[in-house]
């Protein structure tokens, strides 16, 4: 998103975090709603022009949302896309991305709230490393002929038992929505959000074998230190890593041994 679209959301998620603020709103709730009206403003082409035309009043717009939505949803849940119509968006996508992305927000507050969060966010990497090295799972996950109940159930025999359930939820509603994203991709999305909720940097670190628990937090603590942000690490080994480390933050890419990074990083902190 870019211009009035990227303000808006921006707005959007501030009146989301004054929102669940209050332990009163169910955070989880809140999210199916948003989904349900993401997946409605998705399908409806002619209702989201018409909710984001500049040529409408934004009170227009409002009562429009309030018609159509205040008895299917709760009073939160109109209350924060009666103010996202309101606002100006560049493209009616936007508003549909946007909504999508906050119903995600308040899945990972609900994660926060139960001091969950790290454990999502640590299950949507490792399960999207799963999807990328096993061709057969993904193609089952995305297959277009595939009944949305049958993804549901696939989803639930995967992680039901074995991921935190907001990880199920947010899984689950990738594949039975992915949007045009690939699963890959769409998990992805999903671990920077998270860690985004925590104001971490994500730095996927690729070493030959695991690393140890003091590696690991000296790893840590000058990644954080570099680059001036708490550092998240997203842990994967691979053996064709010949005793080394590929650690990568955002496009960067960092290559060397675990002992030469490290003391590197160590002397530019000195320095």
């Amino acid at each position: 998103m870019n211009g009035a679209s990227r303000e808006a959301l921006a707005a959007a998620r501030e009146r989301l975090d004054a929102l669940t603020d209050s332990t009163s709103v169910d955070a989880a709730q809140l999210a199916d709603e948003l989904a349900a009206v993401t997946a409605l403003l998705d399908r409806e082409v002619s209702l989201r022009r018409v909710l984001t035309d500049p040529a409408q009043a934004g009170d227009a717009k409002a009562e429009l949302v309030q018609r159509l939505l205040g008895a299917q949803i709760s009073g939160p849940a109109v209350d924060l896309v009666s103010g996202m119509v309101r606002s100006r968006w560049s493209q009616p996508r936007d508003l549909v991305d946007a909504l999508e992305e906050l119903a995600n927000i308040a899945d990972l507050i609900a994660a926060e709230r139960a001091d969950a969060l790290d454990d999502v966010e640590d299950e949507l990497f490792r399960f999207g490393r799963i999807v990328s090295s096993n061709a057969d799972l993904r193609a089952a996950l995305t297959d277009r002929a595939a009944s949305t109940s049958a993804k549901v159930e696939l989803v639930h025999r995967l992680l039901g038992g074995r991921a935190n359930v907001t990880t199920e939820r947010l899984v689950t509603r990738l594949v039975i929505a992915p949007r045009g994203r690939s699963l890959e991709a769409g998990l992805e999305s999903l671990s920077k959000l998270a860690a985004e909720r925590r104001d971490r940097v994500v730095a996927v670190v690729t070493s030959a074998v695991p690393l140890s628990d003091v590696q690991k937090q000296r790893l840590g603590a000058a990644l954080a230190k570099l680059y001036g942000r708490r550092m998240h690490l997203n842990l994967d080994v691979d053996p064709e890593v010949l005793g080394g480390i590929r650690v990568q933050v955002g496009d960067e890419v960092i290559n060397g041994s675990l002992a030469d990074r490290l003391d590197e990083a160590a002397r530019r902190m000195a320095s």
